[in-house]
């Protein structure tokens, strides 16, 4: 492990957790930040991500990515550039598992279906619904509500994306309760967390793109950045068949832009004269990230992605189907709460907007195929075309 830069965040200077914990009952030689990275891993709502859609709605495939397996490539990414720079891994790490928990069943459809059905009441958010999920409703200790996560970690997952000037009602609620300074810039290990992220999807998206048919990857070499790349790579095994090497180009791009973040981050550093946690806090501005000719590229890559891929008209057809689900599941639920189950039933508030909000979580937890379960139980059908591979 590198030794840690003293603009990293120190877990011994960690504000805390909201509830104060016996620290008699620690369970081994644990830092804090390596507690909160446990009690992610250990809890119900990371176990849902196996479930949970990345790109592919209730995809039938093995070999495509869902909500954890892109949590855990964003981890090890995350974890080499912290290690890079110095930081608190333990730290970039938990932000890196836990930064997808918010996401309902099908991704950004369902999380479009329930913004809409809980438009007077507030909204859905999936960034906050991470914290949400993690601090409010998820209850497996018997003093306190939440996992009951450091505000170190807290504080990133709330800001990961930036400074928070206007927080819907679930962040806010959160921040009333234990101040995030949300008008603050986040910790490195935070800013790392999330280039992490776009890392991690940028390029595994492309890999299941290609092997869904989805994309051609000579349409890939109209970018003029991947055809230099893989013409490099051509030459370095030109004895091998150009299928094969797909995976080849997918690497490099990764180590490219995870050198590019590193190299980067640290000129910032130096040219911000970053020296602690209040200097990164205070800085006014991203300091982890990439450089001015990768962020062009990234963009770049990104608009293709999205011409090709993600607004692909059988994704489409799939979100549409999806958000029919998740809106048709709401109203079930809010027109005969006794559908719920019994647990969700008994808790359930007798007010608005709290009551729509409780079955707006209780819908947010659920999988892919539960939600599909629940569907096909309730309405006795699931729709058509939900499967885009």
């Amino acid at each position: 492990m590198s030794p840690r830069a003293s603009y990293a965040c120190d877990s011994a200077l960690s504000r805390g957790r909201q509830y104060a914990e016996d620290a008699s009952l620690t369970r081994g030689p644990r830092s804090a930040f390596q507690r909160d990275r446990d009690r992610i891993i250990h809890s119900i709502s990371f176990r849902r991500l196996r479930h949970k859609t990345q790109v592919f709605v209730a995809p039938d495939g093995d070999h495509y990515r869902v909500r954890l397996t892109h949590s855990l490539e964003v981890a090890q990414i995350g974890r080499t550039i912290a290690r890079a720079l110095g930081l608190d891994e333990d730290l970039t790490e938990a932000l890196c598992l836990a930064h997808d928990i918010g996401h309902p069943p099908f991704g950004h459809a369902g999380e479009d279906a329930l913004r809409e059905a809980l438009a007077v009441h507030g909204g859905f958010d999936h960034n906050a619904h991470t914290l949400r999920a993690l601090h409010v409703l998820e209850c497996p200790y018997p003093r306190w509500p939440g996992l009951n996560l450091s505000w170190d970690l807290l504080e990133g997952l709330a800001k990961h994306n930036g400074p928070v000037a206007q927080p819907g009602w679930a962040l806010a609620e959160i921040d009333a309760a234990f101040d995030l300074k949300l008008t603050c810039w986040p910790s490195l290990e935070a800013q790392v967390a999330a280039v992490a992220d776009d890392i991690a999807y940028d390029n595994h998206d492309i890999d299941d793109g290609l092997r869904a048919g989805f994309i051609c990857f000579d349409d890939l070499l109209d970018l003029p950045f991947v055809a230099a790349q893989w013409d490099d790579i051509r030459a370095r095994f030109a004895d091998v068949d150009p299928v094969r090497l797909h995976g080849e180009f997918i690497r490099n791009q990764i180590g490219q832009m995870v050198n590019d973040v590193i190299a980067s981050t640290r000129a910032n550093i130096a040219a911000l004269g970053v020296h602690d946690i209040d200097d990164v806090r205070g800085a006014g501005q991203l300091i982890a990230g990439f450089s001015p000719q990768m962020a062009v590229r990234e963009r770049v890559l990104k608009a293709f992605m999205y011409e090709r891929f993600y607004h692909h008209p059988r994704q489409m057809e799939a979100a549409a189907r999806a958000r029919e689900v998740v809106a048709a599941l709401f109203a079930v639920y809010r027109d005969d709460p006794a559908r719920l189950p019994d647990d969700w039933r008994q808790r359930l508030p007798r007010s608005e907007p709290q009551r729509s909000r409780h079955i707006g979580d209780f819908l947010a937890g659920m999988t892919d195929r539960y939600a599909l379960t629940c569907h096909a139980s309730l309405l006795g059908y699931v729709p058509e075309g939900l499967s885009n591979v």
